[in-house]
C-alpha cells in the first residue's frame, strides 16, 4: 500500500484547504485511515481518523467543528477538509493507514504517505 497526499498550501487564518490522500494498493474494510501533522518543533499528533468500512470517524478535540475527514472507495481516496484555519493548525500532514486499536497513537499505523504542508498565516 502506498499514501500520496496532497493539497497543502499557504492560507490565511479563517480560510479553508482540502487535502487528499490517494490510496494505491488494497485497503481492508478494517483498516483505519488517518491524518496526523507535526508542527514546527513538536511530535506528530493525531488530527482525524475514518473506519473505511463504517466510516465511522474521530477527530483531536481542537478541530472538532472545523474539519471533516471523508472517503471515496471509488477513487480510493480520502479527504480532510479543513475550515477555519488557525495559526495552530500549521505543520505537516500525513495520511497513514492500519488495522489501528488506538486510532490516536501513531504506532498503531503501518502505511504513511510523504506529507504535505499547510501554513496558516494570522
Amino acid at each position: 500500500v502506498q499514501l500520496q497526499a496532497s493539497g497543502g498550501g499557504l492560507v490565511q487564518a479563517g480560510g479553508s484547504l482540502r487535502l487528499s490522500c490517494i490510496i494505491s494498493g488494497r485497503i481492508f474494510g478494517n483498516q483505519i485511515m488517518a491524518w496526523f501533522r507535526q508542527a514546527p518543533g513538536k511530535e506528530r499528533q493525531f488530527v482525524a481518523g475514518i473506519a473505511w468500512n463504517s466510516r465511522v470517524t474521530n477527530y483531536v478535540d481542537s478541530v472538532k467543528g472545523r474539519f471533516t475527514i471523508s472517503r471515496d472507495s471509488a477513487k480510493n481516496t480520502v479527504f480532510l477538509q479543513m475550515n477555519s484555519l488557525k495559526p495552530e493548525d500549521t505543520g505537516v500532514y500525513y495520511c497513514s493507514a492500519g488495522r489501528a486499536r488506538t486510532w490516536d497513537v501513531e504506532s498503531e499505523y503501518v502505511y504513511w504517505g510523504q506529507g504535505t504542508l499547510v501554513t496558516v498565516s494570522s
